[in-house]
């Protein structure tokens, strides 16, 4: 029984680190930037279907991953600077546009891709099982809880120790004394949005993996990057992955000991949480 619970327990740790990813992307696009993304979901579903068709033609996992990054970060740019810049501060609309922007990239991988549930190649060295914590865990998924704390590791480095990082945070609260200075803030704003769906792209190759991608996916991690982000707080790095490994305990704790209450098990923790930090648990007033 103890095995088993390591287990799961090694489940919950694997598939918060890729919510983790996911999730970061949409705090910095919703919790800095202040855009409504809820085009997220279907960015990841791109990227993973992107990365799988780069993977397969060219037999590199590792060119798939960068595929899918790049894919989505030009569908971003495209966002971004093509739709997203005329609804900039109206957040209702903003919501209708990438609810539609969503729509329309289902739409389009379902024409080229089908119904079918493709799985993401993975390379030789990431297959099978290693010996882990006495008992025996898919590589894959032990990569995945890895490239989680390096993407943690690189954003808060990025976010809190570079100039980069200060001006974003500086721009969201008085983006007109930044442009004063003589900085192109909207230039920032775009470079963090780009990395904001290239990190969904990221996460879509990755997941693709082991979660596999099907035509529904995207709403199913847009769903659990919006209570990711809502439990944390908005805007923050550390309340993303505090989020993240709740979530993905909850969830796995759910789908074994409660599979008909899966849901209601991370959704009403997180309703608690609200009711006595409206803010999350690391979030601040704007």
């Amino acid at each position: 029984m103890s095995g088993l619970n390591a287990f799961q327990l090694l489940n919950g740790l694997t598939f918060a680190a890729l919510l983790f990813i996911v999730a970061s992307g949409f705090t910095l696009i919703f919790g800095l930037l202040r855009i409504v993304n809820l085009a997220h979901g279907a960015l990841y579903l791109t990227g993973g279907y992107a990365g799988y068709a780069l993977a397969s033609l060219t037999g590199s996992f590792l060119l798939g991953v960068l595929g899918a990054m790049a894919a989505v970060a030009v569908i971003g740019f495209v966002l971004d600077q093509g739709l997203l810049r005329f609804v900039r501060g109206h957040e209702l609309r903003q919501v209708l546009l990438t609810l539609g922007v969503a729509f329309l990239l289902n739409d389009l991988t379902l024409v080229i891709f089908g119904g079918d549930t493709y799985t993401m190649p993975t390379p030789e060295p990431l297959k099978g099982a290693v010996r882990f914590a006495g008992l025996f865990y898919p590589k894959y998924r032990l990569f995945v809880l890895a490239l989680g704390v390096v993407v943690f590791i690189a954003l808060w480095l990025l976010i809190n120790k570079t100039r980069l990082g200060a001006l974003i945070r500086a721009g969201v609260d008085d983006a007109e004394t930044i442009a004063a200075m003589g900085i192109n803030i909207r230039r920032i704003f775009l470079l963090t949005f780009l990395l904001g769906a290239a990190l969904a792209g990221l996460g879509g190759a990755v997941g693709g993996a082991f979660l596999t991608l099907y035509p529904s996916a995207d709403a199913e991690i847009l769903v659990f990057s919006l209570a990711v982000v809502i439990i944390g707080g908005r805007g923050s790095l550390v309340g993303a992955a505090v989020g993240a490994l709740i979530v993905g305990l909850l969830n796995t704790v759910g789908q074994v000991m409660f599979p008909e209450f899966a849901y209601f098990v991370i959704f009403g923790p997180m309703a608690a949480i609200l009711a006595f930090r409206p803010l999350g648990l690391f979030g601040k007033a704007a």
